[in-house]
């Protein structure tokens, strides 16, 4: 069945509790490893938001490792931006199966505070753990940082969602957000830093398709500092939401309407049906952002601390299936992969094309919502 399958391509799921109320790591992994046979076991991985209540107020590295002496090098560079509040290695556990492919490296996570005079003039604090990210990551070889948010954590690597799952031991985490991915890479190499989710900040992203537009997005974000150094086009994706959306200041659905952008010849019948004002901002931002429009076929779902946000390319050339119980809101692949963990959902629905999925902790309003930290 998995040879047959093999194509499919990769998976991904989501769940969110809109009330801020923890859930079990062991729903998230129920939920990917039920979709196991979109990937062929070259990555897999989680986000979880709301792990370290008792750390909520600093930042939380996750660093990957190639060997534990690359460890005083990541050291030096927090040490030069940051108080380091704790470190410590990541808990793994031994998955034999693991090692069958390749040999882990090591995850080690900071709890930092930033130092106030390593903030540079008009930069603000988000600004420098952004610049601090893009250092290690090209800079000190051997070392990623796989995320970077205040109260969250990125475990990922290469093998079966169960086997990754395993590893970290997902199941002993608690969180009000959660993201997963089975991967089945096509154009990049399978490695343990190519997993998903990407991340930066608070935002993490987990991504099914292919961004044939690679290129010109990782030109234009770079134009802004960010540098691309994992060797996969979901990385852009990470990006440009932080561009656009922290640094730009522009609304949510107009974030997602650049990156998924309407044809011009659906923003022109805008005007025929006479709504000027969704005229003239579809054509703005279709203009301004043209460097930012994801083209290829693809599903995402986009994670922050106040909320999951899901959408496909505008064609809809992969599958994404929506759902909600009660005050949880459930994202996936497969319509299968919701219903393994909530049986009876009181909706399900399958999003148009290039139409987002928002769904917002309950004491956040849209509008309101605009920074990541």
């Amino acid at each position: 069945m998995i040879e047959r399958c093999e194509m499919s391509g990769c998976g991904l799921a989501g769940i969110v509790n809109r009330n801020r109320k923890k859930i079990s790591g062991k729903y998230i992994y129920d939920s990917i490893t039920s979709m196991k046979e979109r990937g062929n076991g070259m990555g897999a991985g989680y986000a979880a938001y709301g792990i370290y209540p008792e750390m909520a107020e600093y930042y939380a590295f996750h660093v990957m490792l190639d060997d534990i002496d690359v460890e005083s090098e990541v050291n030096a560079v927090l040490n030069k931006f940051f108080k380091i509040v704790k470190s410590e290695i990541i808990p793994t556990k031994n998955v034999p199966s693991l090692y069958k492919k390749t040999k882990p490296p090591i995850f080690y996570r900071y709890f930092v505070e930033p130092k106030k005079d390593a903030i540079l003039p008009l930069e603000t604090e988000e600004d420098m753990v952004v610049r601090v990210v893009m250092t290690i990551n090209d800079k000190v070889k051997g070392a990623y940082v796989i995320s970077s948010g205040k109260n969250m954590g990125a475990f990922k690597g290469v093998g079966h969602p169960d086997e990754i799952g395993d590893f970290f031991e997902i199941k002993e985490y608690e969180g009000y957000i959660w993201l997963a991915h089975t991967r089945f890479p096509t154009n990049t190499p399978g490695w343990w830093g190519g997993a998903h989710p990407f991340t930066l900040l608070d935002w993490a992203i987990v991504h099914n398709g292919e961004i044939t537009s690679y290129g010109t997005n990782k030109r234009y974000i770079e134009m802004f500092g960010y540098k691309c150094t994992l060797l996969t086009d979901t990385e852009v994706g990470a990006y440009l939401f932080d561009l656009l959306f922290r640094k730009h200041r522009l609304p949510i659905r107009a974030v997602f309407m650049a990156m998924a952008a309407p044809f011009w010849k659906d923003i022109n019948r805008y005007k025929e049906l006479e709504k000027e004002k969704l005229y003239e901002m579809a054509k703005m931002i279709r203009t301004v952002y043209a460097p930012a429009m994801l083209n290829g076929p693809f599903a995402m779902l986009f994670a922050f601390k106040d909320g999951v946000i899901g959408f496909n390319d505008r064609i809809k050339l992969r599958p994404f299936v929506a759902a909600v119980n009660g005050d949880t809101v459930y994202m996936a692949s497969e319509e299968s992969a919701i219903r393994v963990v909530c049986k009876e959902p009181e909706k399900v629905w399958m999003p148009k094309a290039g139409e987002p999925v928002i769904a917002l902790m309950k004491d956040c309003k849209e509008e309101d919502v605009c920074y990541p930290a």
